[in-house]
């Protein structure tokens, strides 16, 4: 989105490399797939289209949608991923509509050879969190309750993105180690 750019350049000024779940939301910026990949990070499938009840009105409509996803990336980066986020989480309530689907997607991601991310701490910039100020206590309060940490951020939000470099200062102040999520990292 119109802020990719901007976390990048934060992200380099302290050699902090991260994942990005990405979507076509923002089909003029599919070029930060590209840098994003190029500088190290891990680029990974969130969905195309966002649409959840798209998505999630059966297993095939949702392995259309993230292939499409995965056709950009691709595009964008010379290889495919084999890591993603489901729209909502693996344990979402947004699927309701369609019971069951969540507990087929999540067995059938494994048998596709394709690792599925949640997180443990969310920075609230997905519902009512508005200011970066908010972003950043939620986080720091949040990452000091487990050991591992996968903190849920959106680079869509200008106020999030704000405030990263300083979550950075803290977490590099207080011990915290940054990596990008690899299909051997703790999925939350």
């Amino acid at each position: 989105g119109p802020y990719t750019a901007r976390l990048l350049d934060v992200l380099a000024q302290y050699d902090v490399k991260a994942t990005f779940f990405v979507t076509h939301a923002f089909p003029d910026y599919e070029d930060m797939l590209a840098r994003e990949a190029a500088e190290g990070h891990t680029v990974a499938v969130h969905t195309y289209s966002h649409d959840y009840d798209l998505i999630y009105s059966s297993a095939d409509a949702y392995w259309e949608d993230f292939e499409e996803m995965e056709q950009v990336i691709e595009a964008q980066t010379g290889k495919r991923t084999t890591m993603f986020r489901f729209p909502g989480g693996s344990s979402n309530t947004v699927s309701n509509f369609n019971p069951g689907i969540m507990t087929y997607l999540t067995q059938d991601s494994a048998a596709r050879g394709y690792t599925y991310f949640d997180w443990n701490v969310s920075s609230g910039d997905a519902s009512n969190t508005v200011t970066g100020s908010e972003v950043y206590q939620n986080i720091l309060r949040e990452c000091q309750m487990y050991k591992e940490n996968v903190v849920l951020c959106h680079d869509v939000k200008s106020y999030t993105v704000d405030i990263i470099d300083d979550v950075i200062e803290w977490g590099l102040a207080n011990g915290y180690v940054f990596a990008p999520l690899t299909p051997d990292s703790y999925t939350a």
